[in-house]
């Protein structure tokens, strides 16, 4: 990304951290297969301090919205503890398949790794690691096929790889455009239905909660609209 292009995409800036809007299809960090990835920008986001801003916490290639960078070194520790401490909260917009059966609810499934030899790839393993994920129905609709999709807002409580698609699939609703843990094409179409909408941050003792709302993604739009989205606008955030 060009320097002009990233700092368009800058929802938050402070004196400890920042928050970008990530968009769809580019990795966060370059991954052993190299290749582009949207830390080799972050140098156009310094405003004056000496070194580049770093990676509070992931997201995965093709979701996208809220991602939280720290300024400096105790920045990057004090965010790193208030993620460790699960003190800041999350909530995600995706669309899925199908339609729960109720308007809303917990998923607590553990995960584990799906095999040693598909890298990242998670399963529901009772011997794995404790996840949960709250969950609430937003908006009902249909695909053009006729095929009833649901627009839910995920909360999630851990923080483990692909909790939120292995968590809506292992539930018969697998998020539109997974090709993973769903039925999305690995080429063309939407791309992944997953979109980090909001992030709070507890960040300072004596300040009130940092609060950011990324805007729906292009890629979004139309399976929102028809599961409800009337296109509001997101909640402002400060830039300092």
């Amino acid at each position: 990304m060009t320097p002009e292009e990233i700092n368009a995409r800058l929802l938050h800036r402070d004196g400890l951290m920042l928050v970008i809007d990530k968009p769809p299809g580019i990795a966060v960090h370059r991954g052993p297969k190299g290749g582009p990835c949207l830390e080799d920008a972050f140098g156009a986001l310094r405003f004056g301090l000496p070194r580049s801003p770093s990676l509070a916490h992931r997201l995965d290639r093709d979701t996208s919205g809220c991602l939280v960078l720290g300024r400096h070194r105790k920045a990057l520790e004090k965010l790193g503890l208030l993620f460790k401490q699960g003190k800041i909260s999350k909530t995600y917009w995706a669309v899925v398949e199908g339609v729960p059966d109720e308007p809303q609810g917990l998923i607590d499934l553990p995960l584990g790794r799906l095999d040693a030899g598909r890298g990242w790839w998670m399963k529901v393993d009772p011997k794995g690691q404790t996840s949960q994920t709250r969950w609430t129905i937003l908006g009902q609709g249909v695909d053009p096929d006729g095929k009833p999709q649901s627009w839910l807002a995920l909360e999630p409580l851990t923080g483990r790889t692909h909790q939120l698609r292995v968590h809506c699939a292992a539930k018969g609703w697998p998020i539109l455009g997974d090709p993973i843990y769903g039925s999305g094409p690995r080429e063309g179409g939407d791309g992944l239905q997953l979109h980090a909408r909001k992030i709070v941050i507890p960040i300072s003792k004596n300040q009130p909660p940092v609060e950011v709302t990324a805007p729906v993604p292009s890629h979004m739009g139309r399976a929102l609209e028809r599961c409800g989205w009337t296109g509001e606008e997101p909640i402002s955030a400060s830039v300092m």
